[in-house]
């Protein structure tokens, strides 16, 4: 039942973007595994990155598992796609379902993306990591796969409204070699290894992006070290915090 919604869902998706005239650089796809488990593990800055995500592993011919927050899995629309993709629904009440639910997962040989910074980052910088990935590949004993998308902000994003024109944007996605998640190793070490990886991935992106804000009232989806005007991830947490 999985793939005869989640194929055609990838066609839905790709007919969208072909429609609104993405323009979609995408490279490292080899580093995705052809068969066996695997933690994909992505930056976040948009409501689409999964789908974004999901794309970078379709030359392996692999289909993702995303962890999501169970939410998206009650809505009358998304709820029954997702249920039926056997994406995982994350409860943060009772994490340890969502936990065990990823590494049978992993350990019955599929791929699971997992958004470590948790939440969507409204700075568009890297976030802190939690740990949970790093875990989930140590126990199941399958390799991370680091990877970054830039410029999915600017289709729908946290506090933005959503832009599906025809606006011709560019989505850049990186995909990086595996790392080891060594069972010898402590999971923090690794989790600062994987975010010093994904913000590398990140910045090579955004190096690669080929427009810049066309003027003073499109600097929002830059962040603030670049010359936008997205907040910092400072300014964030105080309106977090308010």
């Amino acid at each position: 039942m999985a793939e005869l919604v989640y194929r055609p869902a990838i066609g839905l998706a790709l007919t969208l973007f072909k429609a609104w005239d993405l323009k979609i650089d995408c490279k490292g796809s080899e580093n995705i595994p052809r068969s066996g488990g695997a933690v994909l593990v992505s930056n976040h800055i948009s409501y689409l990155d999964f789908i974004f995500d999901g794309l970078a592993a379709l030359p392996q011919k692999r289909l993702v598992r995303f962890m999501a927050k169970e939410s998206v899995f009650r809505h009358k629309i998304s709820g029954p796609l997702m249920r039926n993709m056997r994406h995982i629904p994350v409860d943060r009440a009772q994490g340890e379902a969502a936990y065990a639910h990823a590494l049978d997962s992993l350990r019955s040989g599929e791929i699971v993306g997992v958004f470590p910074e948790a939440t969507i980052s409204q700075s568009f910088t890297l976030k802190s990591f939690k740990s949970g990935a790093a875990r989930l590949a140590q126990e199941a004993g399958v390799p991370l796969i680091p990877m970054a998308v830039w410029g999915t902000q600017r289709l729908w994003t946290k506090g933005h409204p959503r832009n599906f024109k025809r606006s011709h944007i560019p989505i850049t996605i990186r995909v990086g070699e595996a790392i080891e998640a060594s069972k010898d190793k402590y999971a923090g070490a690794i989790t600062r290894q994987l975010r010093e990886r994904v913000q590398e991935l990140l910045e090579a992106a955004q190096r690669a992006y080929p427009v810049r804000p066309k003027g003073p009232d499109d600097t929002w989806w830059m962040p603030a070290h670049l010359g936008g005007t997205a907040p910092t991830p400072e300014q964030v947490r105080e309106a977090e915090a308010r």
